[in-house]
């Protein structure tokens, strides 16, 4: 009689070790309403949760992307970026921190300027992202966003600037808030012109950016839910010793006491724009030659690209 040995099988254990699924960074969780999302599905929503409609923040090139007809933005100024003008050290030199901004971002400077067309009507606009030191205004953001209020006075066409920002600058100093008189002496000029300007505020809009641009437009516009305000809630409370309303410094609040115009999904902005800028465009605009005010060369860094 013949005995066969009865073969060796895997065992389930070490069958399935091998087969590890990794599914780490594929689903995102909403903050609101706890819903799991694919994330390949949250960005094909512009990173806003469909059910609760939440949003999570997105890229200045992405938001670009978004906005503009396809294939019409023209970057200009990618080579302005901040310099160290008082050569400031804590932790890290400044310097250092800058690189590692720009290698964690993958942006030179926290906005990205440029020419786009919004259903055929050009526009100047500047997109802040705060991957890149919080968004944070420096000499070099001042410097690009001054420059693209000034295109737009230039070309005669509207200006638009989406803000994303946790205010100035610390690592400048004084530098980083003289770019709140700065930017807001260029929209003094567009508005001389009677060109307009639309300003879109995002979680968060604060401090020094806040006291200045974002919050002199023409039309200002909000997505749902940001923060948006000037000192911290923490800093107010404790400063006036008072109980402050609920909802304090979210667009919803700001909105209801007239600091807004209108909030809109990021989904719907592209063409709210378009609607806004097709009413615009029916003006006739005469502008005058206004003189533009001169760079800070001591202060930024311009290189090619």
């Amino acid at each position: 009689m013949t005995h066969f040995s009865k073969p060796k099988l895997p065992s389930v254990k070490s069958s399935m070790s091998k087969k590890k699924v990794t599914t780490e960074g594929l689903w995102s969780k909403c903050p609101v309403s706890g819903e799991i999302v694919f994330k390949k599905e949250l960005e094909r929503n512009l990173m806003v949760v469909p059910k609760s409609g939440y949003h999570f923040p997105i890229g200045a090139r992405e938001r670009i992307q978004s906005l503009v007809d396809e294939g019409t933005f023209e970057e200009f100024d990618a080579g302005v970026k901040s310099a160290d003008p008082l050569k400031f050290v804590d932790s890290s030199a400044y310097p250092d921190r800058l690189k590692r901004y720009e290698k964690e971002s993958g942006l030179p400077e926290a906005v990205i300027c440029g020419l786009g067309k919004m259903d055929g009507i050009t526009v100047s606009l500047a997109v802040m992202d705060f991957r890149f030191c919080g968004g944070a205004m420096g000499a070099a953001v001042g410097e690009k966003i001054t420059r693209a209020i000034e295109r737009a006075l230039e070309k005669k066409i509207p200006c638009i600037i989406v803000s994303s920002s946790g205010g100035a600058r610390m690592q400048e100093g004084i530098f980083s808030l003289m770019q709140m008189a700065k930017t807001s002496a260029a929209l003094g000029r567009l508005a001389e012109a009677n060109l307009p300007f639309i300003s879109i505020l995002t979680y968060p809009t604060t401090g020094g950016v806040t006291a200045s641009f974002a919050t002199l437009g023409d039309v200002i516009l909000a997505e749902p839910a940001a923060l948006i305000g000037f000192a911290g809630a923490r800093v107010i409370k404790e400063t006036t010793k008072q109980t402050l309303p609920a909802g304090f410094q979210t667009s919803e609040f700001l909105l209801k006491h007239g600091l807004l115009d209108q909030i809109v999904s990021r989904l719907e902005m592209r063409e709210r724009l378009i609607s806004l800028l097709q009413v615009l465009h029916l003006r006739k605009y005469h502008a005058r030659k206004v003189p533009t005010a001169p760079p800070f060369p001591a202060l930024v860094e311009a290189t090619a690209g």
